[in-house]
């Protein structure tokens, strides 16, 4: 695999974070949560055009371990790819650190991803289903008998569609990557419920690549 693709899921990572989650820490009250949600799925859609002819433009461990089940990427490339995207994530934050602090502002708030005392119940089925379909979704629609020039809108829409519906429950994580990054910087609680946005979305990526290979493949 050429060094670019790895250097195209660090940019395309950092570029998710920094639109995504500083869109919460900037914007948040102004433009509420269809803004912040329609700000991820634009910077998917950014993202995927810019960069998916040099790695598929993943910038989510989930959807990389849901592409190495279903068989389209070996085990070294997608460990690759994951830690590119994981520097990516800090390399965002950093970012969104250096902003707010040169605005004077209090840079506590990183668009972190944390539940509600009581409500880890609503936070695993959310994460895992959430992930799920949207793997599976990008699965289909990158496949070969998919719409391969629609495939960045639609994994868009569906980013903004999912973050319409979670970031009432969790602040919509779907990517370990985009949560370890706000969760490095802002510590405390959300560095405690990390385990969470990083367990449940790789599981449901996982299934969703079994479920893509066994049930739905057409290739």
């Amino acid at each position: 695999m050429s060094a670019k693709a790895y250097r195209a899921e660090f940019l395309g990572t950092l570029i998710l974070v920094l639109f995504g989650c500083g869109s919460a820490v900037f914007a948040g009250d102004h433009i509420t949560y269809t803004g912040i949600s329609l700000a991820f799925g634009l910077a998917i859609v950014t993202v995927a055009y810019g960069f998916g002819h040099l790695s598929g433009a993943h910038v989510n461990p989930a959807v990389t371990l849901g592409v190495l089940v279903s068989g389209r990427m070996n085990p070294g490339t997608a460990v690759g790819y994951m830690v590119a995207q994981c520097l990516g994530a800090l390399g965002g934050t950093a970012v969104i650190y250096l902003i707010a602090t040169g605005m004077g502002q209090h840079a506590g708030q990183f668009g972190q991803n944390m539940f509600a005392p009581g409500t880890m119940q609503a936070a695993l089925v959310f994460e895992f289903v959430a992930t799920f379909i949207f793997v599976l979704m990008i699965l289909g629609v990158t496949s070969r008998s998919g719409n391969s020039m629609m495939a960045g809108l639609a994994i868009g829409l569906t980013l903004t569609a999912i973050h319409l519906v979670g970031i009432p429950i969790t602040g919509t994580s779907v990517n370990p990557a985009r949560s370890l990054g706000p969760a490095l910087f802002a510590g405390g609680q959300a560095l405690q419920q990390l385990w969470l946005f990083i367990v449940v979305p790789l599981a449901g990526g996982l299934v969703a690549g079994l479920a893509h290979r066994l049930l739905l493949e057409t290739d």
